[in-house]
């Protein structure tokens, strides 16, 4: 140990869904802990997101082991709601936080490991990356729009007010993209671009949340599961697919005077090129076009193509480091909050398997 480091049994890396999680498992086990926090305030991650922002999931599938949703079992919660209810749950626990802490580098140091960040070290047996760390992603050729167009990532989209007076381009279709637009359409003429990847063919409401919604959590929590045969053959075709649209529906979309358009491809003359020819004059385009895995901090070589090497977020080549959070980490559950617990429990249970 380092004269300067100080010494902790887990780091649990991110303050979000997961690493609280995981928090309230290792705490239930008695294991020494603490989580590590980029933002200054727990649930500011979901703060951020646009204004108009409300779950997918009925209220009764937003919580996390061991404390209800503080909303009727049916609603559907705005994305404050569900910050302030994250806030509340490590409050509420004790869990002991550290805000505004971001992870520069984790390596392995002997048999356990050394995290550092603003300015500090914490060496620790046990690492657990709860968040899936991702930066936006735009394509090359957004560099090349004219500095007249006013230009956003979804993640720094928050309400119309920002945009120019004229056309809205949102490039992508999925959930993120057609929200957007049914947000900024009432006030501007709005063209999404990209294919409709398909749609739920309910609406989420109280009804459906009362009557549908149980049968698919039993299917995404524990029909499409590495447990079982499909869900093992379903797993490599969903990671990474946009999913469905849940909310917005085409319908939707027409009615509120939303044009779609091909996908756009690149850059003529400062202004947007669609994959069949056209060229757009717009004023503005809001970028929905996802992240990508940015986790260059882990100094270890533990990951592929597409996610880290583990099975149900245990890491074998690298004993001792652990992820929860991750898309289909153990089921297509697992990157959303009502799944998130089963597989925080797991890890919690593995880790105070190894410190007995």
């Amino acid at each position: 140990m380092t004269e300067s480091a100080e010494r902790i049994d887990t780091v649990v890396i991110g303050g979000g869904q997961a690493g609280l999680a995981v928090g309230y498992h290792l705490q239930r086990r008695n294991v020494p802990f603490v989580i590590l926090d980029a933002e200054q305030r727990v649930g500011d991650a979901w703060r951020r997101r646009w204004d108009s922002l409300r779950l997918f999931t009925p209220a009764r599938y937003d919580r996390l082991d061991g404390m209800p949703f503080p909303a009727p079992r049916t609603a559907f919660p705005t994305k404050d709601e569900m910050a302030d209810y994250l806030e509340g749950y490590a409050e509420h626990f004790g869990l002991p936080v550290r805000s505004g802490v971001t992870v520069e580098r984790v390596a392995r140091n002997g048999g356990g490991f050394t995290v550092t960040g603003n300015g500090s070290t914490i060496e620790s047996d046990h690492v657990v990356v709860a968040m899936w760390n991702q930066r936006p992603f735009l394509p090359d050729f957004s560099a090349d729009l004219r500095p007249d167009i006013v230009q956003m990532h979804s993640t720094d989209y928050r309400n119309p007010s920002q945009l120019r007076e004229g056309i809205v381009l949102v490039v992508g279709a999925g959930n993120s993209g057609a929200e957007i637009a049914l947000d900024v359409a009432p006030g501007q003429p709005t063209l999404i671009s990209g294919p409709h990847p398909g749609h739920l063919p309910f609406p989420p409401n109280r009804l459906t949340a009362a009557l549908i919604a149980p049968i698919l959590r039993n299917v995404f929590h524990r029909v499409l599961s590495q447990a079982t045969p499909v869900g093992r053959r379903a797993r490599p075709k969903l990671i990474g697919r946009t999913p469905p649209l849940v909310r917005a529906k085409p319908r939707h979309l027409i009615h509120a005077g939303v044009t779609r358009v091909a996908r756009t491809v690149g850059v003529v003359d400062g202004r947007p090129l669609l994959e069949d020819g056209q060229v757009l004059d717009v004023a503005n385009v809001i970028w929905c076009t996802g992240y990508r895995p940015e986790f260059s901090w882990i100094d270890m070589p533990v990951f592929g193509d597409r996610e880290p090497s583990h099975h149900r977020g245990v890491v074998a080549e690298q004993p001792g480091l652990y992820f929860v959070g991750l898309q289909f980490l153990y089921s297509l559950s697992s990157g959303q909050i009502n799944g998130v617990s089963r597989d925080a429990a797991h890890v919690a249970r593995v880790i105070a398997t190894r410190s007995e």
